[in-house]
Formats: structure tokens, sequence, C-alpha cells
């Protein structure tokens, strides 16, 4: 059995009546546990970047329960069977917790107990719908592709573009009602991830958020990314910023701009990135000659150089600039510009300024032809 590190936060020398008034409790069942497994509780680290082990129980007779420290404010929970793939995740929140655990299935598993968990679940529940609405809309849609039957082709693609305007709306509607939750910051990451929303109604939903929830380390965070997503808005000046290129020689954005540039985030890991390439490589050719210039930044691995230099290769990216510090997610271009996914695009005027971003397909094509022409 693996060591596991066992971070107690409980007194020692809490009197029985102390302990039975602060803290909270789980306890569950496990279905086919095996006698004496253990359970590991996790939490976020203060700088939400990996988990780290609080405390542990065993399960006997497929039943397990624990008293666990009081929280000072809510926060991002991990129950994990040892031996198994894959968690349970809860808020922590100073309230009984109850589990129904499935090895079989453990993303299956029940949690209840506490407001923050209901908002959580049923927030999991509407991305899972969703989801589920999306991808069978695929389906019927390469259906029609195959079939060329553009006019239902066109009807599905609006139906997915109002899933899509749906599930927006589902989001905000849940961070403004819920302005006291801790799920409402988880929310509004992931609201920043899909790069849907503009910059200036996430710091509003933000805003309105209770103090105390402010002040957890996964809203501080946040505040910061939201901070650097402003100064990435359509018309302000875009960040300046250099980096090694593929040669080992320092590139500034500067020195590269065009009449029009794309400054475009990816990887050679990145399967949309890969997919996004050749219509990079098309809108290059058409309107090079006319200001178009085209600037990369990968966030390649550490240690994975030949990978990056590979895929410009592969892609046949090698007439425009390319540069990368081959940090992953810690590169300090990507924190400027608050890229927190990717592919991400930032599309600059002459002047150096954002006119548009995240464009691709026909919609990169139509702009750039508008601003070349300009």
């Amino acid at each position: 059995m693996r060591k596991i590190l066992i971070v107690s936060l409980i007194a020692l020398f809490a009197s029985c009546e102390q302990e039975n008034d602060q803290g909270y409790h789980i306890s569950g069942t496990v279905e086919n546990a095996s006698e004496g497994q253990m359970i590991i509780i996790s939490e976020l680290n203060d700088t939400n970047t990996q988990t780290v082990p609080v405390d542990t129980v065993t399960v006997t007779d497929g039943k397990f329960e624990m008293d666990l420290p009081e929280k000072e404010s809510p926060a991002i929970s991990f129950l994990t069977l040892d031996g198994m793939r894959g968690n349970i995740l809860y808020i922590a929140d100073n309230t009984p917790i109850k589990f129904k655990i499935y090895t079989d299935s453990i993303y299956a598993s029940e949690v209840t107990g506490g407001k923050d968990n209901e908002i959580l679940y049923t927030y999991l529940g509407t991305i899972k719908s969703t989801n589920k609405k999306m991808g069978e809309n695929r389906v019927a849609m390469r259906e029609a592709f195959s079939q060329m039957d553009s006019v239902q082709l066109e009807s599905l693609q609006q139906n997915q573009e109002q899933i899509m305007e749906e599930d927006k709306g589902n989001k905000i509607a849940l961070v403004e009602k819920n302005p006291n939750s801790l799920v409402s910051v988880m929310v509004l990451q992931d609201m920043v991830n899909t790069q849907m929303y503009p910059a200036s109604k996430l710091r509003e939903l933000f805003d309105n958020l209770d103090p105390e929830i402010k002040e957890t380390s996964l809203a501080q965070q946040l505040d910061e990314t939201l901070t650097n997503l402003s100064r990435t808005d359509v018309g302000s000046p875009a960040p300046e910023f250099s980096a090694p290129t593929p040669n080992g020689e320092d590139l500034a954005l500067k020195n590269v701009m065009g009449k029009v540039t794309l400054v475009d985030f990816w990887a050679s890991w990145c399967k949309p990135c890969r997919v996004e390439n050749p219509n990079l490589v098309e809108v290059y050719k058409k309107y090079h000659d006319k200001g178009f210039n085209i600037i990369q930044v990968s966030l390649d691995r550490p240690g994975q150089k030949e990978k990056w230099m590979q895929a410009i290769e592969e892609d046949n990216l090698g007439a425009w600039n390319h540069v990368s510090n081959l940090m992953f997610w810690q590169d300090p271009i990507a924190a400027d510009y608050g890229v927190r996914a990717i592919p991400a695009a930032f599309l600059l005027d002459e002047n150096g300024n954002i006119a548009a971003k995240n464009l691709r397909g026909e919609e990169l094509e139509e702009k750039v032809s508008e601003l070349v022409s300009e």
C-alpha cells in the first residue's frame, strides 16, 4: 500500500464538547469495497495547483465516518479510494456530508449535505445534460453533412448555437443567484476558460460576490486572472513580449508587427490547435502580401522543444514567426494575456491594439480581410 502523508489539523487537546461543536462530519457507504480499504481526504493547496492529503479513514462493513477540522472558509475537497483511479469532488463548509460511493463508477457517486454541495451537483448535472445535448446534436450534424442535407445541417447548427447560449445564460444565472457560494467562483473560472464571455461581464459578476467568498484563495486567483483579462479587452493595447525562437534567438512582438497581426497561443499537444492550423496557413497565404503577419506562442512543456519544432514542420507553419518559453501553463506571456485555455488568439491592428479575440475559420478570414482593407 502506498504511503500517505497525513496532516491532522484537529487540536490535540480539544475537549469532547469542543470537538462536537467544531469541524464537520463525513460519513457514507461504499458498494463492493474491500474491508479496511483506505479513504483519503484531500484539499487544494493555497495556490490551487495540486491536492494535499488532509486525513484518512478506513472502510468497515461497507461504511465509513470521520470528523474533520473546522474550515475558516469553504474549501474544494476530494475523496479518493486508495487503489482506485478518480476522486469525488465536494465542498467542505462545516456541514455534515454524506457519500454514496460506487466503486464501479466513481464519478456517479452521490454527495449530499450542505448548500454548496447542492449547488455544485446541480451545476455538474446541468453540465452533463448540456454536453449530452451537444453530443447528440453533433452526431446529427455529421449525419446531415454525409447526406448533403444543407437545410437540416443549417437547422442543427442553429440548434447548437442555441444550446450554447442557454448554457451561457445558465452559468450567469447561477452566479447571480449564489453570490455567497464558492461554487460561483468555480463557475466563473469555467466561464473564463471557455473564452466566450467579455471580461467586463465576468468582472461584474465577480464584484457582486460576497466579501467572504472573495477572500478565498481561489477567488483571489480568479481576481488576478480577470485583471489580466481586462488588459486584453478589445480596443486595449496588446501587451508587449519577447521570447526565444526555435533557433534560440530572442524575438519581440514589436519586431514582427504588420498592418494586421495575429498572436496565436497553441501547443504541439493541443488537438484543437492543430486542427485550426491549416486554416491559419490558408489565411496567411491569402493576406500576407496585404500586410497580415502571424506570431505563434507555444505553451509546450519544458524539455519538449523537439515536439514543438516537429509540429511546426508537420503543420507547415514555417512561413511565420514562432516563440516559446517552453513553460507549459506557467508561461509569462500567457499570463499577461490572461490565457487559461488554448487555442487562444488575439488579432491586432496596425497600432498594436486588440481588434478581435479568438476568431477561427471563416470569422478570422472575414476580420483579417476587413482590417487589411482599411
